[in-house]
């Protein structure tokens, strides 16, 4: 799995949220994590994926995501920000 993402909004992203992108790439290493599409943006899939960090933290993360030759995979970064309550509890029923 590849990950990219733009420093300037990474930066942005732990002033607002307090979560790095390096450890947002974490909760793709969950097993449990789980994407939903969220919409169609200049013609690219925007998606939603919640899960638990590296450091135990439930994660949203949204990101684009790609599958490229050889059946790699590429995520983009866009935003990451602790899980609501509500998202929490979404999450914890596929334990």
């Amino acid at each position: 799995m590849l990950f990219e993402w733009d420093p300037v909004k990474a930066d942005i992203n732990i002033k607002k949220h307090g979560i790095s992108f390096e450890i947002a790439q974490t909760i793709f290493d969950d097993p449990f994590h789980l994407s939903i599409l969220d919409s169609m943006r200049h013609h690219e899939e925007r998606w939603v994926t919640i899960g638990q960090s590296v450091d135990a933290h439930v994660l949203v993360v949204v990101h684009l995501y790609r599958l490229i030759k050889d059946d790699c995979e590429w995520i983009r970064i866009i935003s990451a920000r602790q899980a609501t309550r509500k998202e929490r509890k979404q999450y914890e029923k596929r334990i």
